[in-house]
């Protein structure tokens, strides 16, 4: 699990909560009417936005939010290096021999002992990553699109609080919940849309990024192999991929490369 963003959306509502239990009077902050013109018509208005289907994935969209990938990108490239040299020293059907964890990089591993074409590879390869970043980048949009729609819910309510306020002014006792609404509901989608909805999108977009890296580097990797280039070229063409500076010691994880039983 991913404690930063645990971390982040607790210490985030815990602040806000903490601040308005310290006030005066907590229970004014809730009001049922703001709060259903709120999250009534973001849901509501996302839905229109969606398939009913890709809605509906947005559980599975958060799952991943909350998520850690077991490899970072950069891991894979001593994982690769190391399969270089088996199959260097051997053949590709030494690569059978290693256990490998990540699954997208075992999947291309089973297709090149199978003997698969290179080409077909690639294209088997690329077409997945293509799916999985549709589908990663669905979530992400979902999300984003709750956090647009949340302050603009926010504003309609105050509109609406602001009317049954002015038709009021003859009854003063009427003016308080009126006006209530008008403030609440811009309070509820700016909480809703800056400490839940657009950072869940941001971290669904750094998860995409980070996915589609590691897949490009099991990808790249695995055909060098095939090309039969050096280890040592192998890893220096994925460390360029993935930029100066973020090598790792060079040596593969012992738990996530040894002998298979």
């Amino acid at each position: 699990m991913d404690r930063g963003t645990v971390v982040g959306l607790v210490l985030g509502v815990a602040f806000v909560v903490l601040a308005i239990a310290l006030g005066q009077s907590p229970k004014a902050f809730w009001n049922l009417p703001s709060f259903l013109i709120v999250v009534g018509g973001t849901f509501a208005t996302t839905l229109v936005k969606f398939p009913v289907s890709n809605f509906l994935g947005t559980v599975q969209a958060l799952k991943q939010a909350f998520r850690t990938r077991s490899e970072r990108p950069e891991d894979l490239v001593p994982i690769l290096g190391a399969l270089a040299k088996e199959v260097r020293k051997e053949s590709l059907l030494a690569m059978e021999k290693t256990r490998v964890t990540d699954p997208f990089l075992k999947r291309g591993v089973s297709l090149a002992v199978d003997g698969t074409e290179p080409s077909v590879i690639e294209s088997m390869l690329r077409a997945e990553t293509a799916a999985e970043a549709e589908r990663h980048d669905r979530g992400e949009r979902i999300f984003r699109s709750l956090g647009q729609a949340a302050p603009a819910f926010g504003m309609i309510g105050t509109l609406v609080g602001l009317v049954q306020m002015l038709s009021e002014m003859d009854d003063p006792s009427k003016i308080g919940g009126a006006m209530a609404v008008a403030i609440l509901t811009t309070f509820y989608g700016a909480f809703l849309a800056y400490v839940v909805f657009l950072p869940i999108a941001d971290k669904l977009a750094e998860r995409q990024r980070a996915e589609l890296m590691a897949r490009e580097i099991a990808t790249q990797g695995l055909l060098s192999i095939l090309a039969g280039h050096h280890p040592r070229l192998v890893e220096r063409r994925l460390y360029g991929l993935l930029g100066y500076g973020r090598q790792t010691t060079g040596k593969p994880p012992e738990n996530r490369l040894r002998p298979a039983a």
